[in-house]
């Protein structure tokens, strides 16, 4: 066979099964599956999947004009051992451009065969009916009985006779062709239908041959049926369709594949790919794509919305491994139909939501006080989970902040992963988005507005739930809540510092031992969020173990370092993780490194945590030997405090960050109960003392003394104060006075 020395001449269809079956340097043809950042990812055939990196490209990724199920041609590069594809581009992207087209079948008998040929068909074609553009009709071309033809052929033994003209049809026969010619339109490898014989036969005279159709002919001959036996019929019919047409649930298609059902339920998204429109369905048990298609990239019944209660009857296939219904008809449910599937969905998702109780990791009287409000946050996120919302987590950008940040996004990850089929979906449904501080100001609120309302009007996304961990909870907030609450956002704040009384009014559910009378001093929003990601999803509970000793700096409860080494996880092992998390919450601070956070707190690489915990050592303890030697002591009133000018001694553009920095210099030099820690920068201070310091009311004594200086309390979590540049030297002055009225 000539056309084995010229395959790169000619693109091949993949009917195998496996990876390995593909021949490398071969162009195949396949169909746009998705993009990622470094590439496209091609469909070869229903279970085989290839990346064309973008380094193969011949432009820049963005510039690509691909949409998902475009259908393009793409050389095999490599098969990896572990079946991985590697794709390279093709200049020619369309079947012109190839000298032919060959089947690659390597188990079957057509291998090698040219595509054309296999596209010939002898027997009758099935010609699928889809959903037209409007909103819940039966499909274009459907009928409930056959028709007829009748013909009679005279003996070859006589004459040849003049074919006697064909009747007029009957205007029910008519309408019955009109609609059967609109269901094949375009089709043109179909079967000749009984509507094709009787053309032939008025314009021939007689048939070439017999033709059989899909029901027998009566006998003109034979007397009409009386209309009780019509009636009858037609009762039997309509007892069948109701048999048929029986609802089932979501999750009990995985045994059903290939049979055409029926589900009700409520439209979570909508999204069109460059085929068909997908429907995401939420019945009371689970979720499922449906796809409807009229024609490549153009929105199958724009009448359905997001919150629809809708009845889809379709046959259920399994797609890339993926299982999805192939919708035929789908009505907008409206009245006592809808109501009754509304509460159905409602008693199902209060019973699934809310936890029956909340089991702590240890016994923590603060984490004791909070039970009720932790079931309530609970709730909230399953329900998030259950109604297809998106959850996004804001947290700040430390240790403490991204242990509590990985404590939800392991419990919350699995359950989305359960309720939605896509693969994609745990990153379409759960996002954290790290915080330089603990303000949930107007930055921060602005950027998840601008993105939510995006996702609504682009992909028919619901509001998000946003849940706020150890940030939010003060006043200097109010502004960003206020924004979320007024598109209807809800909204979860989760903190184990004090919380103000105006965020409790706010918020939709507030999780806060201060506000249940508890003193929580020893409690870390790490440890806090930990309990709440068991309440959350149980089956996480060794999984998280750890995650409260991480959290601390010092002064960690015993009981979390107990549970912690219970786990595998000693105070060494424990010191670790906590320094490790925290150089890489510095670096990307803005980014929630998924992957990298997890490798370093669940898959307990030691070599991972080590490299990372020795460059955090190695950077911290350059930056604090150059501030010890720089400290300024000074005595102000009862109190002894150490200044650091960190604009002048420190790089403010490498790790530690100031607040991490002060920190540690606190540990290491304060002295007795009077003692406060300061470093200065050029418009900012960071404060940290060894009693209790109430920084709204250093400020406002300070601005009273220095009313130039432009004071304000920018960050009351991080002790961070704002002032004007060029009053530097009086806001410092001020503010350490006021900090000693306060011992």
């Amino acid at each position: 066979m000539d056309w084995i020395t010229h395959e790169e001449d000619v693109w091949f269809e993949f009917r195998g099964n496996s990876p390995h079956q593909l021949v490398p340097g071969r162009f195949y043809k396949g169909t746009v599956d998705g993009y990622a950042d470094f590439g496209v990812f091609v469909d070869l055939a229903s279970n085989v999947t290839g990346l064309l990196h973008r380094s193969e490209l011949d432009r820049r990724l963005e510039s690509l004009d691909w949409e998902p199920g475009d259908e393009v041609f793409v050389q095999v590069k490599n098969v990896r051992d572990n079946g991985n594809i590697d794709l390279g581009w093709s200049i020619r992207q369309s079947d012109s451009e190839f000298r032919g087209a060959r089947i690659h079948d390597p188990d079957g008998d057509a291998d090698g065969q040219p595509v054309e040929k296999e596209a010939e068909s002898s027997g009758p074609a099935t010609v699928k009916t889809r959903p037209k553009t409007g909103k819940t009709t039966k499909p274009a071309g459907a009928s409930t009985s056959s028709e007829t033809v009748e013909s009679e052929s005279e003996p070859e033994s006589e004459p040849e006779q003049e074919a006697e003209p064909e009747p007029e049809p009957e205007p029910e026969q008519d309408a019955a062709s009109e609609s059967e010619s609109e269901s094949d339109a375009g089709d043109e490898d179909r079967a000749p239908t009984a509507g094709d014989v009787v053309d032939d036969i008025a314009a021939n005279g007689e048939p070439e041959q017999e033709v059989e159709t899909e029901s027998e002919s009566e006998p003109e001959s034979e007397p009409e049926q009386d209309d009780t036996d019509a009636e009858q019929e037609v009762e039997s019919d309509a007892d069948a369709d109701d048999a048929e047409a029986a609802r089932v649930t979501l999750d009990s298609i995985d045994d059903r594949v290939g049979d055409v059902i029926r589900v009700e339920g409520e439209i979570a998204s909508v999204r069109q790919t460059g085929g068909p429109t997908v429907f995401e369905l939420r019945d009371e048990t689970a979720i499922a794509d449906c796809a409807a298609f009229v024609e490549a990239g153009v929105r199958a019944y724009p009448d359905v919305e997001v919150g629809d209660y809708v009845r889809i009857d379709g046959e259920v296939e399994r797609r890339r491994g993926e299982l999805q219904i192939e919708t035929e008809e789908l009505t907008i449910l409206g009245g006592d139909e809808a109501d009754t599937v509304a509460q159905r969905l409602a008693d199902a998702l209060s019973d699934e939501a809310r936890p029956d109780a909340v089991a702590p990791l240890a016994a923590h009287e603060p984490v004791a006080a909070v039970g009720k409000s932790l079931l309530d946050a609970a709730e909230a996120i399953r329900r998030a989970v259950l109604e297809s919302r998106p959850i996004v987590v804001r947290h700040t950008a430390t240790a403490d902040g991204y242990v509590a940040g990985a404590a939800v996004e392991r419990a919350v990850l699995p359950l989305i992963r359960e309720e939605h089929p896509r693969d994609d979906a745990e990153y379409h449904y759960f996002t954290r988005r790290p915080l330089e501080e603990a303000v949930y100001g107007m930055d921060a609120a602005t950027n998840d507005v601008t993105r939510m309302l995006e996702d609504r009007d682009r992909h028919d996304e619901k509001l998000p739930l946003v849940l706020l961990l150890g940030a939010g909870s003060t006043a200097e907030s109010l502004d960003g809540l206020g924004l979320l609450g007024v598109y209807g956002s809800e909204r979860v704040v989760v903190d184990a510092a004090p919380a103000d009384d105006e965020v409790a009014e706010e918020v939709d559910v507030l999780v806060n031992p201060a506000r249940e009378g508890a003193d929580a001093r020893d409690l870390s929003v790490g440890a806090l969020a930990s309990t709440l990601s068991v309440a959350v999803n149980d089956d996480v509970r060794d999984d998280v173990s750890h995650l409260p000793a991480v959290s601390y700096w010092e002064n960690c409860p015993q009981q979390y370092l107990d549970l912690a080494e219970s786990h595998g996880f000693d105070a060494d092992r424990v010191s670790e993780l906590r320094e490790a998390v925290a150089l890489e919450a510095y670096y990307q601070s803005y980014q929630d490194k998924r992957e990298l956070i997890a490798d370093l707190l669940f898959d307990a690489d030691e070599g991972l945590a080590g490299h990372v915990s020795e460059q955090f050592r190695i950077k911290l303890e350059a930056e604090i030997e150059t501030a010890q030697a720089n400290l300024e002591r000074r005595e102000v009133g009862a109190i002894s405090a150490a200044v650091l000018d960190s604009d002048a001694y420190s790089h403010r553009f490498d790790f530690p960050p100031t607040g991490l920095l002060v920190d540690e210099l606190h540990r290491r030099t304060r002295e007795g109960d009077a003692f406060v820690t300061v470093a200065l920068g050029m418009d900012e201070l960071y404060l940290r003392a060894t009693g209790d310091l109430d920084l709204r009311a250093v400020v406002e004594s300070a601005a009273e003394k220095a009313p130039a200086a432009g004071l304000a309390a920018a960050g009351i979590r991080e002790g961070r104060i704002e002032f004007l540049t060029g009053a530097r030297d009086e806001a410092l002055e001020a503010v350490l006075d006021a900090a000693a009225e306060q011992f």
